[in-house]
This record gives structure tokens, C-alpha cells and sequence, in this order.
């Protein structure tokens, strides 16, 4: 491929993390732009704020001027961060920006002021990989293990379902259900956890990790950088029933971004063989009044009764009894009451005796 040349990487974003890539590339200066199309930029600026990078390892790591970064193309529509686009050509020495943390990088469009301006990234050029062995011929590299099937079936084999909602970004999802997989491996039960939208970063999967879920996947894995309408109920019903396969006691997934969003949640709650496959739906929310829109939205829009508010709504004894009293939903805050909440899940999954069985099988 003409063009072609080597550069050594400092980082190594973790949105390319299926390519499994080294700290010495080669690059090829012709740019395909879509997305997920795995690029090398060099950071131009400094920043005080919103200034590290999830590596491929998981763990984060400060950006600096003159570092050169491996990342992915890709959009993002955030409420609270960057938003900004794919452009329609790039070549070396063009400058796109870093839109989250994860290594998305694209043309910033709107920017919330506690996290500054974002990092403004001058284009090296488009990673290669060598997939024929023995042969020098350079293919351009693509986020993912594998490509989305849009056509995708749902099969959950009955395996029961909990899905994580939230009115928006940051309003606790991702501690809520890591309380309840924690919970539930406290009680012996297996869980399979994933996220289904969102822009690419592997931080809440691997939180599910920690928490104990045997096994974890992200719309990454697919292919996909930023979750979409268009996307969504497909990459769902894929990780839905790639984890069942693994016969799971309980599948536990997160929707990320809120009910009113870009990222494709509403798509998602709206498919009926999805919503049948749902055993229970937690509710996150950051105050009483989203506590209440959410409720509303949920039953009123999507037919889905929530099994429990959670979030920072219910962070004292004020806002769980407002949401009792007043929405007739069970409340917990999965911070100062995690047992609770994953017990009260349990519970509405009918697998209490799930352990008592195990041990009775031994």
C-alpha cells in the first residue's frame, strides 16, 4: 500500500481493544471514514481536566502533549461531555478531537464547560493489520471482535433478565448494577453482565467484573463505537442470546445514556420480543421529579412496570419515601443499601432459593 510507514504508539486507546494491537504500528495515510476505523493521532494540547485515556489494560492513563495515541472514529451525542461528528475525509495532518475517554475520536461539536475543551488530535494515519500470513498485504483496522448482524435473533433460553434504566447520564446505573451482580454472587447465583448503548469505554464493564459477573461483552465487541436507533435492538438481542449460551443463572445489562436520549434506549424498550425477555427493569434517577418522569415514561410510553428506583433520588430516607409513597415503586440506594436492593431483585426473579438448591445438588 503506498504510503505506508511505521511509528511507534504511546497509548493505546481501549475502544481498539479486539485488535489487540502493539506499541509499533504501520500506518497507511489513506483514511476510510466510518466508523470504527482505528487511527493514530498525535495530542497537541495540554489539559488540566478530563485528561486521561482508558488503555486497552483498563487501567487510566494521563494524556500530555506530543503523545501519540491509537484511537477509533466515531460520533457521540452526550448530555454531559462532548458531542461531535465523523467528517467526511481525513488525511495525515488534519486535526479532529478526542471525544471521550475511551479513544472515540471525530470532530467536536458542542462541549459542556466542567470538562473544557477536548484534546485536538493531529491525524497520523490509519492503522494496518496483517491478517495473511506470509503475505505484506495491509488491511485497515476496525474496532470489534466481530461485525454486527442487524437480522440478529433473541433467544434467552429462559434465563431471567434485568436491565438498568436511567433518566440520563450519570445518574447511577452502573453502581446499581454492580450492587445487584455483587449481591447475587453473594447469594451463589452466576451472572453474565453487559452494556447495550452508550460511546465506547470499557470502565462499567469491567466494574461489573469486580463485582463478580463471570462473563462481560460491550456493543464495542460488535463493532459499534456509539450506540444508535438503528443499532440498538439488534446489538441487544445479539448479547442477549450470545450470553445465554453460557446458561447463566441471571443476565444483568445496562442501558446506557437515559430513556430520552440519542443512543438508541427508547428503540430498544420499544421491541416486544425484548420486552418479553425482561424479567425485571431497575429505574435510576438523579432526583424525585426524574424519579417520577422516568416511572411515568416507563409505564406510559413502553408498557414496563419498574421493579425499583434507584439512583441518587433515593441517596436518603426523603426521596425512597417519595417515591413509595407517590409512585407506588420500591426504592433503594444501592450505595448505602446494595444487599437490600440486589436482594429485592433477587426476589422478583424468583431465584432466592437458587444457592439452597446448589448446595442440596453438592
Amino acid at each position: 500500500m503506498s504510503g505506508m510507514r511505521t511509528v511507534v504508539v504511546d497509548k493505546i486507546a481501549s475502544v481498539t481493544q479486539a485488535c489487540g494491537l502493539s506499541h509499533e504500528l504501520r500506518i497507511a495515510m489513506d483514511i476510510s471514514c466510518e466508523e470504527g476505523m482505528v487511527v493514530v493521532v498525535e495530542i497537541l494540547n495540554n489539559k488540566s481536566t478530563y485528561n486521561t485515556l482508558e488503555l486497552t489494560s483498563g487501567r487510566m492513563a494521563k494524556v500530555a502533549r506530543g503523545d501519540v495515541v491509537v484511537g477509533a472514529l466515531g460520533h457521540r451525542k452526550a448530555l454531559f461531555g462532548y458531542s461531535g461528528h465523523i467528517p467526511p475525509s481525513l488525511k495525515p495532518g488534519d486535526v479532529i478531537q478526542m471525544l471521550n475517554i475511551g479513544g472515540v475520536l471525530g470532530i467536536c461539536d458542542s462541549a459542556t464547560p466542567d470538562k473544557g475543551k477536548p484534546f485536538d488530535c493531529k491525524v497520523l494515519g490509519a492503522v494496518l493489520t496483517f491478517p495473511y500470513l506470509g503475505e505484506r498485504i495491509g488491511v485497515p483496522a476496525k474496532a470489534g471482535y466481530k461485525a454486527l448482524d442487524y437480522d440478529a435473533a433473541l433467544d434467552v433460553r429462559g434465563v431471567p433478565v434485568v436491565a438498568l434504566a436511567g433518566t440520563c447520564m450519570e445518574a447511577g446505573k452502573t453502581a446499581a448494577a454492580s450492587a445487584i451482580i455483587a449481591r447475587m454472587r453473594h447469594r451463589g447465583l452466576v451472572v453474565d453482565a453487559f452494556k447495550a448503548t452508550g460511546v465506547s469505554l470499557r470502565r462499567d464493564i469491567l466494574a461489573f467484573e469486580d463485582s463478580g459477573a463471570r462473563r462481560t461483552m460491550i456493543f464495542t465487541d460488535l463493532g459499534i463505537i456509539t450506540t444508535t436507533a438503528k443499532c440498538g435492538p439488534a446489538l441487544t438481542r445479539t448479547m442477549l442470546t450470545e450470553m445465554a449460551t453460557g446458561q447463566p443463572d441471571v443476565i444483568v445489562f445496562e442501558l446506557g445514556d437515559g430513556l430520552l436520549g440519542t443512543y438508541g434506549v427508547e428503540s430498544i424498550l420499544r421491541q416486544p420480543d425484548i420486552k418479553t425477555a425482561l424479567t425485571a427493569v431497575v429505574l435510576s434517577a438523579n432526583d424525585p421529579v426524574a424519579a417520577w418522569g422516568g416511572v411515568k415514561l416507563l409505564r406510559e410510553r413502553f408498557g414496563i412496570e419498574p421493579c425499583a428506583v434507584t439512583g441518587p433520588a433515593t441517596d436518603n430516607l426523603v426521596g425512597v419515601e417519595i417515591i413509595r409513597e407517590q409512585m407506588n415503586v420500591e426504592a433503594f440506594n444501592a450505595i448505602s443499601n446494595p444487599a437490600d436492593l440486589g436482594d429485592h431483585i433477587i426476589a422478583k426473579l424468583g431465584l432466592g432459593h437458587v444457592r439452597e438448591s446448589k448446595v442440596a445438588a453438592e
